[in-house]
């Protein structure tokens, strides 16, 4: 467990946001758009909620939009990781209501945040309007993943602090590409703070006892009966290719599909949309508009259901 002990007062400065208090912490919160049902958006592992910056801004278009930090994470107050599922779906409920954002909400998850969002729907399915789940984690990958790519070899496949360090130039060039489209102010800010050795440690942190967390969930009650669209990212992604074999990666992506196919023919108003033209961690940069698209269009069905 990583103590991510940074103090508040050396906090970083967000570029726009806010914080709000939740248990004495601070955590970081920005919302845009009005209107309802409130678009939520849970970061994956070593993401922060300005990430999704350039998709909560087409989300805004149409409904409040709302992009956090987890605690421990990013602009938010350190806090020991990695967290239970339970105690971060209890935080994103108490900054919501503290936003006096009403219920319910669409759950917006990509990657780790696929199992936050499952317990939190686990835990107050009256306050979840709809899921968008992008590329997202589920409690049973295991039973649809070959050995080589279970929760546990998939958290040792990530880089770890040494290794990032001497990634940390090409990071830095991959990140500035990915920000490109962003406010000057906010693509610096997000570069920078990137960099450091915080939030480094965090999203490595993070990233582990990931069988835990899907053990939690499997304790739990189904997902309630609402929309639900998740997009399964298949496309080659090089650091993937540098780290199994072909055939792992070709049964990974044949998982991925069948697995959120069985979570969407669960539900009454579900669909799998398979995204062939990028890679997991660059989704909501190079296909925002299927992301917004997605998210619209569940949005619509909640209101409809």
């Amino acid at each position: 467990m990583t103590n991510n002990s940074t103090s508040p007062a050396a906090r970083l400065a967000p570029p726009l946001g806010g914080f709000q208090e939740i248990d004495g912490r601070q955590v970081f919160v920005h919302r845009s758009g009005g209107g309802g049902p409130a678009v939520v958006f849970l970061p994956g592992a070593s993401a922060v909620g300005l990430d999704y910056f350039g998709v909560q801004e087409e989300v805004a278009q149409f409904t409040t939009a709302v992009v956090y930090d987890r605690g421990g994470t990013g602009y938010s107050d350190p806090l020991p990781l990695p967290r239970p599922a339970t105690e971060v779906a209890t935080e994103l409920r108490d900054l919501l209501r503290a936003q006096q954002l009403p219920a319910p909400y669409v759950l917006v998850a990509h990657s780790l945040g696929g199992l936050y969002a499952h317990r939190f729907a686990q835990l107050y399915p009256q306050d979840v309007a709809g899921l968008v789940l992008l590329d997202a984690f589920h409690h049973d990958w295991d039973d649809f993943m070959p050995p080589e790519a279970s929760l546990a070899a998939v958290e040792g496949m990530a880089p770890d602090r040494e290794q990032m360090e001497r990634m940390r130039p090409a990071l830095r060039e991959m990140r500035a590409e990915l920000y490109a489209a962003y406010p000057e102010h906010i693509r610096q800010a997000l570069i920078e703070a990137k960099s450091t050795d915080e939030w480094t440690d965090s999203g490595i942190a993070e990233r582990t006892q990931l069988p835990d967390l899907a053990t939690e969930l499997r304790a739990g009650p189904r997902i309630p009966d609402v929309p639900v669209i998740a997009l399964t990212v298949v496309g080659t992604d090089p650091a993937l290719q540098a780290l199994t074999s072909e055939r792992t990666l070709r049964e990974m992506n044949e998982g991925k599909t069948k697995m959120d196919a069985a979570l969407v023919n669960a539900v009454s108003h579900g669909e799998q949309r398979v995204i062939t033209d990028t890679t997991h961690h660059r989704l909501c940069f190079d296909r925002p508009d299927a992301v917004a698209q997605a998210i619209n269009d569940v949005v619509h069905l909640s209101t409809r259901t």
